[in-house]
């Protein structure tokens, strides 16, 4: 080998820098450990530990820890340079948001009145629930048939408003109209992501991930390691609309209340519902209700306690207040015509607003403990505008107030000075309120005119860190339109630390296994191969490091796959040197030969190359973690090629120069896979007889059966559930259909006390208060379930503490992204495939290697379908279809294709070497020289597999079912399939040309 020395040089320095990069992770790990140990010694209880932790942690995070000599590290930068973990590993929250486009074309129209413009809204509304088209492009659709020609999109009462009348007018073309509402949109989406890229920057989550989803209107966001699940998502949807109202108090609309109560009592006569309240005076002067007896009244109050004040002491903001779950039916009643017809003509615009924060108050007759929210009523317009706005916000921050409770202190600029000096003055003696996203945080009587432009947000039981979020989205602006969560994955940390154990463990056994089978099979050889295989796993979490990635647990399972991979690549050069010494070659020379491009380098780049596209393809095609096993597979397959070539040489022309006895097998297997041939296309036809019986059971299985599609697929939450005792499916599931209206699917995950739970409870209806509704449900559902004493908070999947029970991960899926999820994986499969069509079309220069290699490749997935279709109502796994199956049938592909090239390359070898022979005795002779790296290679990669499949997480082993059965399956049809069908079409192309 030529360079040697350069060779050894990079090697060297890319290994130290390796080392030096994981060294961060180590240092973490070391100070976090401190943290965790400092935490135990002051508490024993399970939250107290972690705040404890999160205090020691912030007292060093600027201070050094680490002192290299040449350079210092605090706890912040060694944590920013360590390893970082996803979701799976680590916890934390992954969403995509869908910025809504829909939002966007109504404020560019200034919320138009046009019939047509409203008409081709709501018709592209209705055919995004079922359509991959960008809601732009449905809308335009919409609104060209609607209109028919005869209104235009620049139509002053639509797009060429003044705001935009420089690009939209009616001396634009129609295309150039189209072109100035994409770039609006555009912009919008834009500013989108800066304003959330802005916000997450200051939430303080380490190793943040955000970025655009194509120009969908989406925007992938990962924070791993984020705890506080209601906050993140608060911090996420919040369009940060802030407004400043004038506000009615409880004795201007008194006499409206009754009235509407009156109203709906007449309206509602023949139901009953459960009364929360004494209707009577003393009742309306207290706080919460004695009586919690079933009436057969069914009128406004009782659902809300209206505040009537008795003496002027008693004026208040607040009109009235009600239980949380009875929001919803108080909005209701209030937004009656009828009810509504009660208000004077001076009060026909008012709206009623919600506090922002809740409170806790005890029914003294029981002792229940309520959660309760007050009711304002706002002084709104016909235009719903409020007098100042947002914008007029110069600067925000947490401060805490005169009674030191935490609060929001605003300044604003000259305008906003002003209009508040006057709204304050015009009410004196009256109540003015803040308002962000619909929400009223104070509401305070205005005692004397602020005229300083200072202002300040409170709230009875705000938090710090609930002020510091505020803060965060009035200085980063309010987002251009809602955005919503249409895909969210949950990982609670206890299930994340359960995953990196049983991970380690797999990582470790697997190692361990092939390190042993390497020495046992090649000797010295395989001894050699081992420490490339060491440096291999240095340089590929030395990059991952280097580069930031994310390592998730299929990432994992990539790594575990390369290191496959890189045995087969050295089992290839140990096979071809064996082969060189059996003819009577000098060491050296066999040596030479073996690692030569004559010899094993030309099969294993190809084999290599074909499995770097099905790599690219995914990382193209996937998201979250398919994207990072992706990643890790494509580093994995450049660091293994460069570990088993180079330094795998190096050792071995190291040890060969010494002069020392030097064999490649041991005592037990220098005879085996010796002198075989076995007429392989003799069998063929009962190969084929075989496969298509089973591929045609299993299609009928695939159309009767079908396949357990998961949320990825079809929408949905799915919810793993962990109970402190074994819980049985089918009476959780019977319990919660009695809470969700339909039976939810409910089977165990794991063990006998963890259940995964999916519904479809209304998935197509956004907001957090839907995501709150369904956890609800299903807390209130489980609680026959759960331990006694068990809290909401507890029991939701970011709790941080020792979870004994309660939701460990939750995944949420539109049916609109399920779709586009389905079509992106069908578009990887079909690329996949004709891109390694091309490939070995290229390489072999016949299209029946191409023929051969796609139909195995064909058989190979339709086989795993079939199996999974067959068995996952059977086996005591999880076999969903989701984008972890499609990682994992993209990988088969990659793997089936790898045996085959490997084959096809020998066979193109003897046909060059053995022209003479026919044609049938090279096929069968190159297959059984290369059955002892093919079952060597197979059977290697299977005890990797075994070994993550056993020991590793319950959440990977239907993917790693998935990858065993593609092994196999990939062994017998490189052997009897795509070799045969190659043959086959030589030969008739041959009879045919004579």
């Amino acid at each position: 080998m030529q360079n040697k020395g350069l060779v050894k040089l990079f090697a060297i320095l890319f290994g130290l820098v390796s080392l030096y990069q994981l060294s961060f992770t180590w240092f973490t790990k070391s100070v976090e450990k401190d943290a965790r140990t400092y935490a135990q010694t002051k508490s024993d209880d399970g939250r107290e530990v972690a705040k404890l932790e999160r205090v020691y942690l912030d007292s060093v995070a600027n201070k050094s820890v680490i002192n290299l000599g040449f350079a210092e590290f605090s706890y912040s930068d060694i944590k920013d340079k360590e390893l970082n973990l996803g979701l799976d590993l680590k916890g934390g929250i992954n969403a995509i948001l869908q910025v809504s486009v829909k939002d966007i074309l109504i404020g560019l129209s200034n919320e138009s009145k046009n019939p047509v413009f409203n008409e081709a809204i709501a018709k592209a509304s209705e055919r995004q629930k079922s359509s991959d088209d960008t809601f732009l492009e449905l809308f335009l659709e919409e609104f060209k048939s609607v209109s028919n020609g005869t209104v235009k999109l620049s139509d002053p009462s639509i797009f060429g408003t003044r705001a935009l009348r420089e690009k939209i007018n009616f001396n634009k073309s129609e295309d150039e109209v189209i072109q100035a509402i994409e770039d609006e949109v555009t912009g919008s989406v834009n500013t989108a992501f800066e304003v959330l890229r802005s916000r997450i920057d200051k939430f303080g989550v380490t190793q943040p991930n955000i970025q655009r989803i194509g120009n969908s209107g989406r925007i992938l966001i990962e924070l791993p390691g984020a705890k506080d699940i209601d906050r993140v998502k608060k911090l996420l949807q919040s369009t940060a609309e802030l407004q400043f109202w004038e506000v009615y108090s409880n004795q201007e609309v008194a006499n409206f209340m009754f009235q509407a109560n009156s109203v709906v009592e007449n309206l509602l006569k023949s139901e009953t519902v459960e009364d929360t309240t004494k209707v009577n005076v003393d009742d309306l002067l207290g706080e919460v209700s004695d009586s919690l007896a079933t009436k057969t009244i069914n009128n406004l109050f009782t659902v809300l306690q209206p505040s009537i004040p008795q003496s002027q002491n008693q004026v208040s903001s607040i009109v009235g207040n009600a239980k949380l779950a009875d929001t919803a039916k108080v909005n209701n009643y209030l937004a009656m015509k009828e009810v509504r017809a009660l208000l004077p003509n001076e009060m026909k615009y008012t709206k009623f607003l919600w506090d922002a924060t809740p409170y806790k108050a005890t029914v003294t007759a029981t002792g229940e403990e309520q959660e309760r929210i007050n009711l304002f009523a706002i002084k709104s317009n016909r235009e719903d505008v409020a007098p100042i706005e947002g914008d007029v916000i110069d600067d925000a921050s947490q401060e805490f107030g005169q009674t030191n409770k935490p609060e929001v202190s605003m300044t604003m600029n000259a305008s906003g000075t002003r209009q508040w000096a006057k709204m304050t003055t015009d009410n004196l003696g009256k109540f003015v309120a803040v308002v962000l996203d619909d929400y009223v945080y104070t509401a305070p009587s205005v005692n004397t005119p602020i005229t300083g432009g200072r202002t300040s947000i409170s709230g009875g039981s705000m938090t710090v860190s609930e002020a510091q979020d505020i803060a965060n989205v009035l200085k980063a602006g309010k987002l251009p339109a809602a955005a919503h969560i249409i895909q969210s994955e949950v990982v609670g940390p206890s299930l994340g630390q359960k995953a990196i154990n049983s991970s380690m463990i797999s990582f470790g056994i697997a190692l361990l296994l092939v390190l042993l089978w390497m020495i046992f099979y090649y000797g010295k050889a395989g001894a050699f191969a081992d420490v490339a295989l060491a440096v291999n796993i240095l340089f590929i979490f030395g990059i991952l490091t280097a580069f930031g990635a994310v390592l998730t647990l299929p990432g994992i399972a990539g790594i575990i796959l390369t290191i496959g991979m890189s045995v087969d690549a050295n089992v290839i050069i140990f096979e071809r040197i064996k082969e060189e010494l059996n003819k009577g070659k000098a060491l050296k020379a066999a040596i030479a030969h073996g690692f030569s491009f004559k010899g094993a380098l030309s099969a294993i780049i190809d084999a290599n190359i074909t499995t770097m596209l099905t790599g690219i393809i995914l990382y193209v095609f996937g998201t979250g973690p398919v994207k990072g096993f992706a990643y890790t597979l494509m580093v994995g397959i450049v660091t293994s090629l460069f570990t088993a070539v180079f330094i795998t040489r190096l050792l071995i022309d190291w040890y060969a120069n010494k002069g020392k006895k030097f064999t490649f097998n041991t005592n037990i297997t220098k005879n085996w896979f010796k002198s075989i041939t076995i007429e392989f296309l003799r069998k063929r036809k009962i190969a084929y007889i075989a496969s298509g019986i089973f591929i045609i059971v299993g299609i009928g299985s695939l159309f009767t059966n079908s396949l357990n599609y998961g949320v990825d697929f079809v929408g949905g939450r799915n919810f793993i559930v962990k109970f402190d005792k074994v819980t049985n499916s089918s009476d959780v599931a019977n319990t919660l259909k009695d809470v969700f209206g339909s039976s939810p699917e409910v089977k165990s995950y794991g063990n006998s006390s963890q259940l995964k739970i999916t519904t479809k409870y209304k998935i197509d209806q956004e907001g957090n208060h839907i995501d709150d509704e369904v956890q609800g449900l299903l807390f209130s559902g489980l609680k026959s379930y759960l331990p006694e004493g068990l809290s909401m908070e507890e029991f939701k999947p970011g709790f941080d503490g020792d979870k004994k029970a309660g939701i460990m991960s939750s995944i949420k899926v539109e049916p609109t992204i399920a779709d586009d999820i389905k079509t992106a994986a069908g578009w990887a499969i079909i690329g996949s495939l004709l891109v390694v069509f091309l490939y070995i079309l290229f390489r072999f220069r016949k299209w029946q290697y191409s023929l051969g290699a796609v139909a195995a490749v064909f058989h190979d997935v339709l086989i795993v379908l079939a199996i999974f279709s067959l068995f996952w109502k059977v086996l005591p796994f999880d076999m969903e279809i989701g984008q972890s199956f499609i990682a994992a049938i993209l990988t088969v592909v990659g793997y089936s294709l790898n045996d085959t090239v490997v084959i096809f390359d020998r066979i193109r070898e003897f046909n060059g070497i053995h022209s003479s022979w026919k044609f049938n005795k090279i096929v069968d002779v190159a297959l059984s020289s290369t059955l002892g790296r093919t079952i060597n290679t197979s059977l290697t990669t299977l005890v990797v597999l075994f070994a993550i499949f056993l020991f590793g997480g319950d959440s990977i082993k239907g993917f790693m079912f998935a990858l065993i059965v593609g092994v196999v399956v990939g062994t017998y049809s490189s052997l009897f399939i795509a070799s045969p069908i190659m043959y086959d079409a030589t030969k008739k192309l041959t009879k045919d040309k004579k």
